[in-house]
């Protein structure tokens, strides 16, 4: 991301935030559509150096957008929707159907008859019930992939960890549940069986798992005779929140990956099947920050001191939610001195916490800007109401161009559902 002092005010992509909040209020979500590109454009660097057949599908739970899914297209990224909601964005934004894919643990009728209807490329399934339901509902054949549990803990927050043996997620492969899932796709009227799926977990920072993840999955293909066209090895790549945190090695990480796909492909005579990945947070985490404006300040004599901001757990709820920590800046460079303050929002909860024991000015006052750093990925997409609070607007920066891609929500827009 650009972001940089200029003048003492913080900028991003020579854009002064300042007047950003200005000119479009706050809590604001601020990206940096520059950065977003770039990271697209790194993962398919890794790829095309290698000559893979693959397909890079962007999760859209991270966040997504009628201008996020056209930006998308434009970067030749394929799509992963998990609700009927978010396929309809995509398909709304002139996203091709033939290039997403669905998920989802718990699929509807209605939603698996929607993305019939619209032509959808591909499913995922993720239980034995819903070969039969997409078997029923179908009337011409439909592509599916398998989601299999590899049974792979992973050193992550128990929220996000998805690929071990007890998860709501996908079927085992060392119960034998997956394997029954495969003959039931088979044989099945209108199912084209064409590989499987798996997702080990988000907020990974390292290649070890994913490797482990390929060993057990080649051997297990092997040992039970099962042919694959495609294999989707997921998503989960880490972002860098705070200075302690690491960020997930791309270049380094899928140089490995692929390294150890190919050798696997080899001693176990299987052929190279199309690669897919499904990378979300890492697209738009650090690309994105929010703005908010100060209001109370207040101290506690001998115990602590509350900065309180204009939005809270209503758009930043990672914090209260899994203990999430984000890097908290003032917009005006501080030069003064500083000391620690709990930034906390303005909804009635005690647990409505942005970030604890920011290093903040002495003499941060009302009407102060802050901005907390890497909040691309599950802020807005996580927003709500709760309070009735308006969701914020979401901007592009570049340096070329200021864009509003999702307006303010208005007080009207609060109760339009409402019965009068």
């Amino acid at each position: 991301m650009t972001l940089e002092y200029i003048n003492n005010e913080l900028h991003m992509n020579g854009h002064a935030l300042n007047q950003l909040a200005e000119q479009y209020g706050t809590p604001l979500f601020v990206y940096d559509e520059d950065g977003i590109r770039s990271q697209c454009r790194k993962y398919h660097s890794v790829f095309e150096q290698e000559s893979l057949d693959y397909s890079i599908s962007y999760a859209s739970k991270a966040f997504t957008s009628v201008q996020m899914v056209k930006l998308l297209q434009e970067e030749d990224m394929k799509l992963d929707v998990v609700s009927r909601g978010e396929l309809y964005t995509a398909i709304q934004a002139g996203f091709p159907a033939s290039h997403i894919h669905f998920h989802g643990n718990n699929k509807t009728a209605e939603e698996i008859s929607y993305a019939l209807d619209v032509g959808i490329g591909l499913f995922v399934v993720d239980a034995m019930d819903e070969v039969a339901l997409l078997d029923q509902l179908a009337d011409q054949p439909v592509d599916v992939l398998l989601r299999i549990n590899p049974g792979i803990d992973v050193n992550t927050h128990s929220y996000i960890q998805t690929g071990q043996e007890d998860s709501k997620f996908g079927l085992s492969i060392h119960n034998g549940t997956a394997l029954e899932a495969i003959t039931a796709i088979k044989n099945s009227r209108n199912l084209n069986f064409k590989g499987v799926h798996y997702h080990l977990g988000s907020q990974i920072d390292e290649e070890g798992p994913f490797l482990k993840a390929l060993d057990v999955v080649f051997e297990w293909l092997s040992k039970s005779g099962i042919d694959i066209e495609i294999l989707n090895m997921g998503g989960g790549y880490g972002v860098r929140y705070t200075e302690v945190d690491t960020r997930y090695p791309i270049e380094k990480g899928f140089a490995n990956i692929i390294s150890r796909l190919k050798a696997l492909s080899a001693e176990y005579d299987i052929p190279l099947p199309h690669i897919m990945i499904e990378p979300g947070r890492s697209i738009v985490a650090e690309a994105g920050i929010t703005l908010y404006e100060v209001g109370v300040v207040k101290d506690i004599p001998g115990v602590s001191r509350y900065v309180s901001v204009d939005g809270g757990m209503s758009d930043h709820i990672r914090t209260p939610l899994y203990g999430a920590e984000y890097e908290v800046v003032t917009v005006k460079e501080n030069k003064n001195q500083s000391m620690n303050a709990n930034v906390v929002g303005k909804l009635c909860e005690s647990g409505d916490i942005v970030r604890k024991n920011a290093a903040l000015p002495e003499d941060i006052r009302r009407g102060d800007l802050v901005a907390v750093k890497t909040t691309g990925a599950y802020h807005y997409s996580m927003a709500s109401n709760y309070n009735q609070m308006m969701k914020p607007a979401v901007i592009f920066t570049s340096r070329d161009n200021v864009r509003e891609i999702i307006r303010r929500q208005s007080l009207e827009q609060l109760i339009q559902n409402d019965i009068k």
